[in-house]
């Protein structure tokens, strides 16, 4: 508890701090002839507010130690008498004020650091769309959210994750449309989470997913602040972590994959027609490189001659099986894509395209891997990066085709695709089906898969994600809710 005696405030503030250099402790007289001390972190807090802001209406103002909130002009001051809260926000840029003989001490709100401007997020592009996008404070990310959804009912439920972090984090929902049963499995998988330290929101995603151990993520991110407003007006919640700029949002769907924010501001006909392109490259990214090794296995009579009398000539003088010519280049081009990604910004992409362009070349001169293969894993990778919100999924079922393919042909690849299918629809994202509207298939809900109709006919909010009230309001149905 506090004292009333400053020196015990100081004494207990220093031995749980552990006397850390940067923690400033300042006395000062007020006008009613009481000592002062206020405590705050350096770097954490706005100097000039805290002078001009409290510092000064107590020496000049003050006339009774009891009018303190009354003569202090920040909003958002509090009494606490818990000196283990105070330290608690102190380490948020809160600044706390102990006055001589009142056992009970002041918080005031006077946090700045260093932020990151909002800028456009650098893995989500549009061409036609808003620019901003998520940084990593969580004050800021919450106001980006309040600017989309000016809503009574949009709600930020706060929590505090890490033993030793202590990570501020905030589920976000419209109270009006969210499904209970979600949200209190939600709240009780984020309440079960005991981690030393939640440095990212990486760290909540792995332990609140229904399937740990499968390569499918069924909890969704994005770093768009429009992204997260529409799934949340559909009844999803999205969770804010301190720190990190990526949001993530529950339930999942499968067909969110395929969706980008971009298609609902274009003609429905074009979002229709980039659908069908990106369901294309999902095939083309885990299946094509299996399925020319099947071929070039074990099915030469469906290749036609000429081209087959190509592949041959090109793979002349190659050492190795189709399987480990294969394997060879996708390895490669796995160590391209962790180059790219150390290798500083202004040099990577100049280095990763020459190294590829030269080494590619390179190897099919010397008659390590044939021409087909290079143009095989260069297409393959060109439609995995259409998917980074799916890479692990990509990368990890290509490899278990590409061995199937290659140990039993087109049959290996039928029973690897039929095998991945039968999980992806086994999975649940807080018990709403991952495949859904396919499976279980629903009328409604395929007007939003490959088939994008225009906003105005999708009046039904995906089944089983929202509460009963699954009709979204607008002047023209507004009587039907």
């Amino acid at each position: 508890m506090i004292s009333k005696n400053l020196e015990k405030n100081r004494e207990e503030l220093k031995r749980i701090f552990k006397n850390s250099s940067d923690l400033i402790i300042y006395e000062f007289d007020t006008l009613c002839q009481k000592t002062a001390m206020v405590v705050y972190i350096e770097e954490l807090i706005d100097r000039n507010g805290l002078y001009g802001s409290l510092i000064k209406p107590l020496i000049q103002d003050l006339t009774s130690h009891y009018d303190i909130l009354s003569t202090v002009p920040i909003a958002g001051a509090q009494e606490v008498y818990d000196i283990e809260k105070i330290s608690h926000k102190i380490l948020d840029g809160n600044v706390a004020l102990f006055v001589e003989d009142i056992e009970v001490g002041y918080l005031f709100e006077l946090g700045k650091w260093e932020r990151r401007s909002v800028d456009e997020p650098h893995n989500e592009r549009v061409i036609k769309g808003p620019r901003e996008g998520f940084v990593e404070d969580i004050n800021i990310n919450k106001s980006l959210i309040r600017r989309k959804i000016k809503n009574t009912h949009l709600i930020f439920e706060g929590y505090t994750l890490g033993v030793q972090t202590n990570t501020n984090i905030c589920l976000v929902y419209i109270n009006s449309i969210v499904n209970p049963d979600i949200l209190e499995e939600l709240r009780r998988r984020i309440k079960n989470i005991s981690l030393s330290s939640i440095l990212d929101s990486g760290y909540i995603e792995h332990q609140i997913e229904d399937s740990p151990k499968s390569i499918v993520s069924t909890v969704a991110y994005t770093e768009r602040p429009d992204v997260v407003a529409a799934k949340i007006l559909e009844g999803r919640i999205a969770i804010i972590c301190d720190g990190s700029p990526i949001v993530l949002t529950v339930p999942r769907l499968f067909i969110e994959s395929l969706q980008t924010p971009e298609d609902y501001y274009l003609k429905p006909q074009y979002a229709i027609y980039l659908r069908i392109i990106r369901l294309l490259a999902l095939f083309i990214a885990i299946i094509l490189p299996g399925f020319v090794v099947a071929l070039k296995s074990f099915h030469h009579e469906m290749i036609p001659t000429r081209l087959l009398m190509s592949i041959a000539s090109g793979r002349e003088g190659v050492p190795f099986t189709t399987l480990i010519e294969a394997i060879l280049m996708i390895l490669f081009f796995e160590l391209m894509k962790e180059s790219s990604i150390r290798i500083p910004g202004n040099i990577g992409p100049a280095v990763t395209t020459i190294s590829g362009l030269v080494l590619g070349q390179a190897a099919v001169q010397a008659g390590l891997v044939g021409p087909i293969m290079v143009i095989t894993v260069a297409s393959t990778g060109i439609a995995e990066f259409i998917f980074p919100d799916q890479k692990e999924m990509i990368v990890l079922y290509r490899f278990i085709i590409l061995f199937l393919s290659g140990t039993l042909g087109l049959f290996g690849i039928v029973c690897g695709l039929a095998v991945m299918i039968v999980h992806l629809i086994s999975l649940r994202s807080f018990g709403v089906p991952f495949m859904y509207p396919i499976a279980p298939y629903d009328k409604q809900g395929m007007k939003d898969f490959i088939i994008r109709t225009p906003l105005g006919e999708m009046n039904y909010r995906p089944r089983n994600i929202g509460n009963k009230n699954q009709r979204k309001r607008n002047e023209r149905n507004e009587k039907d809710e």
